[in-house]
């Protein structure tokens, strides 16, 4: 792997991220999003526009506090604008929302993220790594702490068959009231492989174990596995997924989709 940042702009960036891993603790538990983090990023000047769906056919009915909406039932959908600003960083903006169990769509807020890619493929092959941060303030239905962060490592290998990547990720809550002296950890991992052209097929495994350095009970953390599916064939360009819970925690079924829409 070979870093493409400068060092003025390295510096500052890993600043920008030691602020955002210092700041707070814990996490926020809406899902607008299901997605294992790789190589992918925009070039200088780039934009890019992509639709998150997901639906929890059977899980959770029950609020985790009061005032949350639960998971079941609901359909979440988030459009995510994204910007390439050169030297292996991206922008991106998520744009949550959600249509609850008894069919009332509500806006669950807003989130901002820049992804940094310091480790590019070499010839299309090879390793990378990088990060991506994350802040978010969403209507406290839906998340504890209105304020939130995440910092998301991403670190990989990519051959011409295989896909191979983890997203340990550091979640943080930074409302009044809300932070702790640890943040949350959570993991997800992925493996794929081509079996045709643009399509590949594997697995994708997500887990929030609790806070970092005191794990949760196996039970009590939330654990999915996810037969998935990516298609690259312009113009359709998407990923489908279908997870089962692996523990009492975790939703029983989720459905998920992101679609990459055109965008000029």
């Amino acid at each position: 792997m070979k870093s493409i940042l400068p060092r003025t702009l390295r510096t500052r960036a890993l600043a920008a991220l030691a602020w955002l891993t210092l700041s707070g603790a814990a996490q926020a538990a809406f899902q607008d999003e299901i997605q294992v983090y790789d190589n992918a990023i925009n070039e200088r000047g780039e934009w890019g526009l992509e639709l998150h769906v997901n639906t929890t056919p059977s899980g959770r009915a029950t609020p985790d506090y009061p005032g949350e909406v639960p998971p079941r039932h609901a359909l979440r959908t988030t459009p995510e604008l994204a910007y390439g600003l050169g030297h292996g960083l991206e922008a991106g903006l998520y744009l949550p929302a959600i249509v609850d169990a008894s069919g009332h769509f509500d806006l669950a807020g807003l989130k901002a993220r820049l992804k940094w890619l310091p480790f590019e493929l070499v010839d299309g092959r090879g390793g990378f790594g990088g990060v991506n941060v994350e802040l978010s303030r969403l209507a406290q239905r839906y998340s504890q702490s209105r304020w939130s962060a995440e910092t998301r490592f991403i670190a990989g290998w990519r051959n011409a068959d295989w896909l191979l990547v983890a997203n340990p990720t550091l979640e943080f809550d930074l409302s009044d009231g809300q932070g702790g002296s640890r943040p949350a950890l959570s993991l997800g991992l992925k493996a794929a492989r081509n079996v045709g052209e643009g399509l590949a097929a594997g697995l994708e495994a997500y887990s929030d174990q609790g806070p970092l350095g005191r794990r949760l009970p196996w039970q009590q953390q939330d654990h999915r596995l996810f037969a998935v599916l990516d298609v690259d064939r312009k113009p359709w360009i998407f990923n489908l997924g279908i997870g089962r819970g692996l523990t009492d925690a975790a939703d029983r079924w989720t459905v998920k989709a992101i679609f990459e829409l055109p965008f000029r």
